[in-house]
């Protein structure tokens, strides 16, 4: 069964219909301004607004002139006749960042939040390079695991640096970023961090992702420092799967991290697919290499199985993408706040 049609792609999960007013933006409109025109209180209902309206925001921040805005019910009015220079204040108040490898269209980063500040994340999405992993035909054509691994872990950085963190994408494509379509091309350009060619043999692959984690981990000793790896499963076509979450079974810290992204996933399929059970699980598997052999405290992620129908619904629909990386986030920022 494949996440929710969804989180930040539906709305109308969040905010009945008949709450809502639209509004058709004006040139030099930004999300702030066009709030207040409406009587609606900016702090209380940016994120709100970011929600209901991302597929209609250019780098999820910016509005377009001449299309329509869904707003949020106004429960905390402000008035409209503030002044210009209180305006102009709370505009400049927004901070952004600028991550080149998220691709064009998502390079900029809302700040969020500094809940994560301080801490160091690393990222490894399965295969790349010479391997594509685990392949299925759709709509004739071929997809693979290592381009929606790579896409869901962009994501997930994209999440984690607006809260504060230091992100290292170890398995990079510099000419993909985030991508909405659902056939991401393949192609073979992938590099391991700070431009290494990705070796074809599997033990030299996966060495090579070792020795680059341990060494920044090294280097960002005594920090807070978590890693995270993503993989797509390739079981039988006839067996759809839920999201699983293995540790290393001497990992107290990483039994957290598993455990609490986990439990991130069940409240969401609890509050989203009230009528089906979520079966994924989190349990040690030390027999894999990254687990095995990493320093820091980890979590090794499988979202489904890309020769499943039902399983491939789940990557293949860029809202569904956002959604596993926003619940890993979450996942990971409850990890974090509650250690």
């Amino acid at each position: 069964m494949c996440i929710p049609m969804l989180l930040m792609g539906m709305p109308s999960l969040f905010f009945p219909q008949d709450t809502l007013q639209t509004v058709v933006a004006k040139e030099g409109d930004g999300i702030l301004s066009l709030l207040r025109k409406q009587g609606v209180d900016p702090y209380a209902h940016y994120d709100d607004f970011i929600a209901m309206n991302v597929d209609n925001l250019r780098d999820s921040i910016h509005l377009y002139a001449g299309r329509e805005y869904r707003i949020p019910a106004a429960d905390a009015h402000v008035a409209v006749v503030d002044s210009i220079q209180r305006k102009a204040s709370e505009v400049k108040d927004i901070k952004t960042r600028e991550i080149p490898i998220l691709g064009e269209k998502h390079s900029t980063v809302l700040m969020k939040s500094d809940r994560l500040a301080g801490t160091v994340y690393y990222l490894v999405s399965g295969h790349g390079g010479p391997d594509p992993g685990a392949m299925a035909e759709y709509a004739g054509k071929t997809i693979s695991e290592d381009e929606y691994a790579y896409d869901i872990t962009l994501r997930l950085t994209r999440e984690l640096i607006s809260h504060g963190a230091m992100v290292y994408v170890i398995i990079r494509d510099e000419n993909d970023g985030i991508r909405d379509e659902r056939i991401l091309k393949m192609d073979h350009d992938e590099v391991a961090y700070l431009n290494k060619p990705i070796p074809l043999n599997q033990v030299k692959r996966l060495k090579q992702r070792v020795d680059i984690v341990n060494g920044l981990y090294n280097r960002h000793r005594g920090q807070y420092q978590r890693l995270i790896v993503t993989h797509i499963d390739s079981r039988s076509v006839g067996q759809n799967i839920d999201v699983f979450f293995y540790h290393h079974e001497k990992s107290k810290n990483g039994k957290r991290l598993a455990e609490s992204i986990h439990n991130t996933f069940r409240k969401n399929y609890k509050k989203y697919q009230p009528n089906r059970v979520y079966s994924g699980t989190f349990q040690d598997r030390t027999s894999l290499y990254l687990v095995k052999k990493t320093h820091p405290a980890m979590t090794f992620i499988e979202v489904g199985n890309i020769r499943n129908k039902k399983d491939q619904r789940r990557i293949l629909v860029h809202q569904n993408r956002q959604a596993l990386a926003k619940w890993i986030a979450e996942g990971i920022l409850l990890d974090y706040e509650g250690r």
